[in-house]
C-alpha cells in the first residue's frame, strides 16, 4: 500500500483515502454535515458516493442563503433591530461564509475520494 494523503482541506475526522474504514468515516462524517432526515434516506445510507452529491448540493445551498443573507441584511434589519445589532448580524454572516467555504471545499475532496480520485504527497 502506498502512502496514505489527505490533502490540505480535507476534515479531520475523516480517516485519509486507502485507510481501513475511511469511507465509514467520510459517511458518518457526510451524515452529520447533512439535514437528519437525510439519513432517512435508504440510497443515501447504501451509496456514499451519492451522499457526498447530496451533501455538496446542501452545502452549496447554505452558501447561496448565506449570500442572501449578507446582501439584504441591513435593509431587513435595520428597522427591527439597533444598528449595533444589524452589524453584528452581518459579522456573523461573514464568519458564516468562511466556514461554508472551507467546509464547501472538504465536502469536495470527499466526494472525488469516494468516486476515485487518491492524492499524492507535494513536496
Amino acid at each position: 500500500m502506498g502512502q496514505l494523503v489527505a490533502p490540505p482541506g480535507w476534515p479531520p475526522t475523516v480517516r485519509p483515502p486507502g485507510a481501513p474504514g475511511w469511507e465509514r468515516t467520510a459517511a458518518a462524517w457526510l451524515l452529520d454535515l447533512c439535514p437528519p432526515e437525510y439519513r432517512s434516506y435508504p440510497v443515501l445510507r447504501r451509496h456514499d458516493v451519492v451522499l457526498a452529491r447530496f451533501a455538496v448540493l446542501h452545502v452549496e445551498a447554505c452558501q447561496a442563503a448565506v449570500r442572501r443573507g449578507l446582501s439584504e441584511a441591513r435593509a431587513r434589519l435595520r428597522d427591527v433591530a439597533d444598528q449595533a445589532t444589524v452589524e453584528a448580524a452581518v459579522e456573523t454572516w461573514h464568519a458564516e461564509s468562511a466556514r461554508l467555504l472551507a467546509e464547501r471545499r472538504a465536502v469536495g475532496l470527499v466526494e472525488e475520494a469516494l468516486s476515485g480520485r487518491r492524492f499524492v504527497a507535494r513536496l
